[in-house]
């Protein structure tokens, strides 16, 4: 793989990207971030061996960018340079930004999280357990966004999205809600409870309320023609070396931009770029406010990232807890020694990574997309690029 590394050098370096150049200017930040060589090593080492065939890594600190890199191939086919304003398919990180959603509305007075789900979908107050018993509650909004639902099965692929969380409510529920963690499909019921209570498709109300404030220009749920031009291939390992994947993730968001009648997916289905990951990422570590304009008051921040699963035992990697949507670090060990207890943050299934650490002001941004790691959240990938980000700038997380 060192052949991809120097052919993606070459085509920076003679030009080869004419055909990108307008969307380059387009997306390409207003200033230059630094770059630091050790990051990109870093992963570089990566798509050296073959695991990768690219990445985006940034690092924010103390409010500001202190690098942004990219290395690698986009598409290796065509060999096509990864570079920093590459989109990519972020899967389940799409679940906080949807979280965030939530929490606007009950500001508003809207709605609360511990408003029962029947309220706004009366289907959910006829569900049974596994076993046919009566649950001993009724699923809350925070159920949802703590996957204490009891919620059961994979996310729903066809069809709007009121027509994926109807059949979502007729499943039986696999546990009582609050009593066990398990990973659901919750944040899909979530995000039809934000079209119902602002009467606004969901990714209206996120790109009125969130991405175009915030200036996330190239996050969205349908990528057009122009954007998808620079959507990152997703790779999976073939025999001998990667190869392309279709998966059904990608395939639904594709499928709604061709204009079929598909819903947004708030599980998995934004796409975006480092860079607008960072701006809402760091919204969130200033407390809800960015740039003068407050999106969230401090304390519904404290609310999303704070432990509210207390003992439970909850995934992706040992020694977490769970937020309103977000993933906590409840004690740092393995992969997340690198970060403070009470860093928050979320993995997507394709190996995208975004972690915000309140205590050293950091946040790290990864995206690569790349599909059968055993555990993306516990990849070496992403053990590598904290490891470096931390040790070439100084970062001392607290324990």
């Amino acid at each position: 793989m060192t052949h991809i590394r120097s052919s993606a050098i070459c085509a920076l370096a003679f030009g080869c990207l004419v055909p990108f150049i307008a969307s380059a200017q387009e997306a390409a930040p207003k200033k230059t971030a630094p770059t630091v060589a050790a990051i990109d090593k870093a992963m570089e080492a990566y798509v050296e061996s073959g695991e990768i065939s690219g990445a985006v890594t940034l690092v924010g600190h103390d409010g500001k960018i202190a690098h942004y890199g990219a290395v690698g191939l986009a598409d290796i086919d065509a060999d096509k340079p990864m570079v920093r304003f590459s989109l990519f398919s972020i899967a389940s990180m799409t679940k906080p930004i949807v979280a965030t959603a939530v929490m606007m509305l009950q500001e508003e007075g809207k709605l609360s999280v511990d408003d029962k789900v029947s309220q706004y979908i009366p289907a959910f107050a006829t569900a049974k357990l596994k076993n046919g018993e009566s649950p001993s509650r009724e699923i809350t909004i925070r159920d949802l966004l703590t996957h204490t639902s009891g919620l059961a099965g994979d996310q729903v692929f066809a069809g709007s999205l009121k027509d994926a969380v109807d059949e979502i409510a007729m499943r039986p529920r696999a546990f009582d809600p609050g009593t066990m963690w398990k990973y659901s499909p919750g944040l899909n019921v979530a995000g039809r409870i934000v079209e119902i209570v602002s009467d606004q498709p969901l990714d209206a109300f996120l790109n009125e309320r969130i991405f175009e404030p915030l200036g996330m220009k190239n996050t969205t749920f349908f990528p057009d023609a122009k954007r998808q031009m620079r959507v990152a291939t997703l790779y999976g390992p073939g025999e001998s070396s990667l190869t392309p994947v279709n998966n059904r993730i990608t395939e639904h968001s594709a499928d709604a931009s061709e204009g079929k009648t598909q819903g947004p997916n708030p599980s998995g289905g934004l796409f975006s770029a480092g860079r607008d990951m960072f701006l809402f990422y760091q919204m969130v570590l200033n407390g809800g406010q960015f740039r003068g304009t407050r999106y969230l008051s401090k304390d519904s921040v404290e609310q999303m990232t704070s432990l509210q699963t207390e003992e439970l035992v909850t995934g992706f990697t040992p020694g977490n807890g769970w937020g309103l949507g977000w993933c906590i670090v409840r004690e740092p060990q393995g992969v997340s020694e690198t970060l403070s207890p009470g860093t928050f943050g979320h993995g997507g299934a394709f190996g995208t990574q975004g972690w915000v650490d309140p205590k050293t002001k950091t946040v790290y941004v990864l995206m690569i997309q790349r599909t059968g790691l055993p555990n993306s959240d516990d990849s070496d990938i992403r053990a590598a690029f904290q490891t470096a980000a931390n040790e070439s700038l100084g970062i001392q997380p607290t324990k």
